[in-house]
C-alpha cells in the first residue's frame, strides 16, 4: 500500500473569515469549500461538551495545490503556544520565490516576523512569519531544488533512498 500523495494540514482558528482573508491577500489562497456540522456531530465526533456547539469547515488552497482545512468551533477554547521540541506539528511551510522579497513585503502589510531570512547548507533560503491565529509560517525559497523535488521527486526519493540516505532506511522485507 502507498499513500497518493499529501492531502493538507488541519488547523482550528478563531475567526474563519478573518483567517481566509489573511491567507487569500498574503498568499492568494482561495476557500474551495466550506460547511457546518450538525450540533451532535459536533459533540460527539469532536468533543466539544457544550449545550449547543457549532463549527464552521473550510478548504483553502495555495498556489500549486496545498490545502488548508480550518474549523472554526464555538465555543472555542485559548490558543497554546507550540514549543519546537515539543513532539507534534510545529509549522506550516510555504514555497515562495525570493525570500528577501517576501520578508521586506510581510513587513510592509504588518505581518509578524520571527526570524529574519537565513541561508541553508543545502542552498535553500527561509525565514518564519506568524499568520493572525499565532501559526508558524515557514517561508522557503528551495531554489534549483524546486524542480527536481517538483517533477522529479518520486524518482529522487527512490534514488536518494538506495544511496546518500540509504542508512536511514531499513532493507526491503
Amino acid at each position: 500500500m502507498r499513500a497518493r500523495s499529501f492531502s493538507h494540514v488541519g488547523i482550528t482558528v478563531r475567526d474563519f473569515d478573518a483567517f481566509v482573508q489573511f491567507y487569500a491577500e498574503v498568499f492568494g489562497a482561495r476557500l474551495v469549500g466550506v460547511g457546518d456540522a450538525p450540533p451532535e456531530r459536533v459533540r460527539e465526533f469532536f468533543g466539544v461538551d457544550h449545550e449547543a456547539p457549532q463549527v464552521t469547515i473550510g478548504w483553502l488552497r495555495l498556489p500549486g495545490g496545498g490545502i488548508l482545512e480550518i474549523f472554526e468551533f464555538r465555543p472555542d477554547q485559548d490558543p497554546v503556544e507550540i514549543p519546537w521540541n515539543r513532539v507534534g506539528l510545529t509549522h506550516i511551510g510555504i514555497d515562495v520565490i525570493n525570500t528577501r522579497k517576501w520578508h521586506d513585503w510581510l513587513v510592509s502589510h504588518g505581518v509578524e516576523i520571527v526570524s529574519e531570512p537565513e541561508n541553508s547548507p543545502r542552498y535553500h533560503t527561509f525565514f518564519f512569519a506568524k499568520d493572525l491565529e499565532g501559526n508558524l509560517i515557514e517561508l522557503i525559497d528551495l531554489r534549483f531544488k524546486h524542480y527536481p523535488l517538483k517533477w522529479l521527486g518520486a524518482f529522487a526519493g527512490w534514488l536518494f533512498r538506495r544511496t546518500i540516505y540509504k542508512e536511514r532506511y531499513l532493507p526491503p522485507a
